[in-house]
């Protein structure tokens, strides 16, 4: 087992309790602003700004450290079209066959079905996998613990940078997701968590008109 090796903690910053606050106030109206978007421009995205808001996401906590995410970013149309072929066919099972009503019923709301246009519109599609086991420095193999959380931490991460980049993303979850191992020849031992959807929003794109939840239904102080 190696050894555990520390340093000194010298990237903190300590601000005053009014900057603090200020700081909170002004990223919180910051991340407001954010909208899950559906109607995508095919105006390309540099591929520099993905990059750092990859390494952004790279820098979440893990279990063990082990970073348990592998980024698959995806441009190319020809992949882009396959990806929005296979997930229609499974959200077509979903919507007509496989989903309780009850679902379908809180989805309603968003106005969402099997059609998956975006997926082939935008100019990015970002598939995270999850993995199972790491390979360390030393050639070993590894088990990956906490996969679900780190990866999870790692996509909130993503999503906020992308939006702090002036972009905006749109989280889809076909179910099941195992084709995209197929189509991104990935293997199996990485497991699917979400795709991405990266751009900017079409000219006049539009978002549902729904709440956020205040403060005193989503926190308890004690």
């Amino acid at each position: 087992m190696s050894k555990a090796s520390f340093q000194p903690l010298s990237s903190y910053v300590e601000y005053s309790s009014e900057e603090m606050k200020q700081r909170a106030t002004d990223f919180r109206t910051h991340m407001q602003r954010r909208r899950t978007v559906r109607h995508f421009s095919d105006r390309p995205v540099p591929r520099e700004v993905i990059e750092e808001c990859l390494l952004t996401a790279g820098t979440a906590p893990s279990g063990a450290n082990l970073q348990p995410w592998h980024f698959v970013v995806v441009s190319d149309p020809r992949v882009k079209h396959e990806i929005r072929v296979t997930a229609e066919q499974e959200e077509t099972e979903f919507y007509y066959r496989r989903a309780p009503q009850a679902w379908l019923d809180a989805l309603a709301v968003l106005g969402t079905d099997e059609h998956k246009p975006f997926l082939e519109t935008a100019p990015c599609l970002i598939v995270i996998f999850g993995k199972n086991f790491s390979i360390l420095p030393d050639g070993r193999r590894v088990t990956n613990y906490y996969v679900n959380e780190s990866v999870g931490i790692a996509m909130g991460f993503l999503i906020t940078a992308i939006h702090n980049a002036g972009l905006v993303s749109l989280t889809h979850t076909p179910s099941p997701m195992g084709f995209l191992n197929n189509i991104l020849q990935i293997p199996p031992d990485e497991k699917p968590f979400l795709i991405l959807v990266v751009g900017y929003p079409a000219e006049g794109a539009q978002v549902p008109n729904i709440q956020k939840k205040r403060l005193e239904e989503i926190a308890t102080f004690l």
